[in-house]
């Protein structure tokens, strides 16, 4: 039997453990410390967002951006359906309804031509999510959210690094986060960020991250003593983590080009059969630079994905589908709204197949897939 291809595989830069063990040394490991404020300069100096504050995963980034946000019961937050199911609930526990919008056929993004009409005079925010770190279309999305008085809150769990015309994606909307979770390009195991795009939020964001205290004006010196002021939960990472996330920031170009490169790789290997209808392949765009985060197939029907999948797995080769998309699921329908029909969003949900892809990935192991792929729609 062959070695199996997995899905996914956490991979180290190499400087990980000397910041965790310089972390260990300065004796302070729980959250807000040296390698704590070296991410945050980090995000500052390389997103070009105002303020950044880390986070213990991009949902806790998600949470605090709902809470300062101001979004309430009986609000509405508008957001695709085809993504991961924090970006609702991060709202939904605040009390407000995800009123979910189809997804362009081209990019699998909020489809900006339908935001407008799903408006009403409850919605206070657009949550565009930029699946597979390829950027959704902020200048029509800011412009609409301008225009109505909302706030754009940039789900960029996936988008490290990427840009949409030159700017930074997390850094472009009032609010975004990313995601340090064991299955993107950089990692620490769990861990998110939020950004700022200036300072309106950053005070708040800070009380409520600790736990509702003045804490941060505290060890500021603002204040002689810090006391409960706001609501609030623990939203920090511990200074392991931090250490560990720093080691591979340091390396972002790097693990992100590798991506990048392994994405053309299965593009020239796979273009023929786009090219003869069989399936279609991930679309990128001239003013948006990508990540490289996911290497997707979309088949020509549900049966066809299951029947690639098995034929796959048949082969010791781990390929996954996605998100059962959020307007379908019991939640979805329990505590969402969808004001129009789903068509992109329903057929994506059935026919998404994501192919093996981590920065070890070998050329014979990505061979082993693109041959794989092609035997099955050979025999089709």
């Amino acid at each position: 039997m062959s070695d199996t291809i997995p899905f996914g595989k956490a991979f180290l830069v190499g400087s990980e453990l000397d910041y965790i063990r310089e972390a260990a040394a300065r004796g302070h490991l729980s959250g807000d410390g040296e390698f704590t404020r070296r991410c945050s300069e980090w995000f500052v100096k390389e997103l070009g967002c105002h303020h950044a504050l880390l986070t213990h995963s991009c949902t806790a980034g998600l949470e605090l951006a709902a809470i300062v946000s101001g979004v309430g019961p009986g609000d509405e937050v508008i957001m695709p359906s085809f993504t991961f199911v924090s970006t609702a609930n991060a709202f939904v526990l605040r009390g407000a309804v995800p009123v979910f919008v189809d997804i362009r056929p081209d990019n699998l993004n909020l489809d900006e031509s339908l935001v407008e009409a799903a408006i009403t005079p409850r919605t206070r925010a657009i949550v565009p999510m930029h699946y597979a770190g390829v950027a959704c279309d902020m200048d029509r999305i800011g412009a609409i959210a301008k225009q109505h008085g909302l706030l754009v809150i940039e789900d960029a769990a996936q988008a490290l690094g990427a840009t949409y015309k030159g700017r930074k994606l997390g850094a472009i909307g009032e609010l975004g986060c990313l995601s340090f979770h064991d299955t993107k390009n950089v990692i620490c195991g769990e861990g998110g960020a939020l950004l700022f795009r200036d300072a309106t939020f950053v005070e708040r964001a800070e009380i409520v991250r600790e736990k509702g205290t003045n804490r941060k004006a505290f060890f500021r010196g603002a204040v002689d003593k810090y006391s409960w002021v706001d609501i609030g939960s623990s939203y920090l990472p511990g200074e392991i983590t931090a250490a560990f996330l720093f080691a591979q920031l340091q390396q972002a170009d790097m693990l992100t080009q590798r991506r990048l490169a392994l994405c053309a790789r299965y593009q020239e290997g796979l273009a023929d059969l786009e090219r003869d209808g069989r399936l279609t392949l991930p679309k990128g765009h001239p003013d948006c630079r990508d990540t490289g985060h996911i290497f997707f197939v979309l088949a020509n029907s549900a049966a066809e994905r299951e029947g690639l999948r098995l034929h796959l797995r048949g082969l010791d080769i781990h390929a996954v589908t996605h998100y059962v998309p959020l307007h379908s699921a019991v939640a979805g329908l329990k505590y969402g709204r969808t004001p129009g029909p789903m068509p992109v969003t329903d057929r994506v949900g059935d026919t998404l197949l994501r192919l093996p892809l981590f920065h070890e990935l070998t050329a014979a192991q990505q061979d082993r897939v693109i041959a794989a792929v092609r035997g099955f729609y050979a025999k089709a």
